[in-house]
């Protein structure tokens, strides 16, 4: 296995801070996202170092451990435990070394502790490939609907489809799709980061949505159809009269989808913003002025 620096993969120094780790890699993983890069092979394994150099320096105990043994950093524990247990052989055939003492490869040595070999002693260990992370960024339209998204992984391209209403930094996990195993153990799992950024003009919650819709001060005061917005088309609405601003309607099962809820939609809630006439003409401040005299005579 060739050994990989994951500083240098990311452009950070041994001493970065898990802030420094993290905008490096938002930084790249930007720069080479395969939907900025389609058909670019370098790109796109300049992508997968990236995420397997995050994957293990954002953890502190695996980065840790990777700065201690290096590419074997995912068998550390069982690095140690063959060390130990080499120097306790070691002694019992009455030499003097320690396991501390052994200054070889760490991978000739574990293989060595763990070798399937007839001529060995036997003993074949499994172990399960390492987790892989991922960030995905969309829009609040795209999770509007399913969506497909064809991902690299391990150099291979595999085609997922994410159902509709993902949440922004929502954590999906496939399985099996991580590292593989070492000597035949199972695969690891992809755990997928979902970051919605969200440009319409409706603020999400959960499966609810709240946008603000004008109304003129006429149609506020003598009531009236207009027309609104919805997150997939428009629809009209009914205004009553001496409707006050701030008015708040709700749209039944006019906002976003549930989560794995085939047909399932929260509430869209619109706020009415009453909007005062400007710039009026004399002829309209002479009619509001008798609007006001009316009013202030019949009370």
């Amino acid at each position: 296995m060739e050994f990989m620096d994951y500083y240098k993969i990311l452009e950070i120094e041994k001493t970065a801070s898990e802030s420094d780790i993290k905008k490096a890699y938002r930084k790249l993983a930007r720069k080479y996202h395969p939907d900025l890069n389609s058909n670019n092979k370098i790109a796109e394994q300049k992508f997968k170092e990236i995420n397997e150099a995050n994957e293990v320096l954002s953890d502190p105990e695996k980065r840790i451990k990777y700065d201690k043994y290096g590419k074997d950093w995912i068998h550390a524990d069982e690095i140690e435990k063959a060390q130990k247990t080499h120097g306790q052989s070691r002694q019992n055939a009455g030499h003097q070394s320690r396991a501390g003492d052994f200054s070889g490869n760490f991978s000739d040595f574990f293989e060595s502790m763990y070798s399937s070999d007839p001529g060995s002693q036997g003993r074949q260990t499994k172990f399960r490939g390492q987790d892989l992370h991922a960030e995905l960024h969309l829009t609040l339209k795209d999770v509007y609907t399913s969506q497909q998204q064809t991902l690299t992984i391990n150099g291979k391209n595999i085609r997922l489809t994410f159902p509709a209403g993902i949440e922004n930094e929502q954590i999906i996990k496939i399985a099996g799709h991580g590292s593989p195993g070492v000597q035949g153990g199972p695969n690891g799992d992809l755990y997928i980061t979902f970051y919605i950024e969200n440009k319409t003009a409706f603020k999400r919650d959960g499966s609810n949505l709240y946008t603000i819709t004008d109304i003129d001060l006429y149609t506020a005061v003598l009531g009236g159809d207009i027309v609104a917005p919805t997150f997939d088309g428009k629809v009209k609405l009914t205004v009553s009269p001496g409707t006050q601003p701030g008015t708040k309607v709700k749209l039944k099962e006019k906002g976003f989808p549930v989560y794995k809820k085939d047909n399932q939609f929260g509430d869209l809630i619109i706020t009415y913003n009453v909007k005062i006439p400007v710039h009026l003409t004399d002829q309209e401040k002479e009619l509001f002025l008798a609007l006001k005299k009316i009013r202030t005579n019949g009370n």
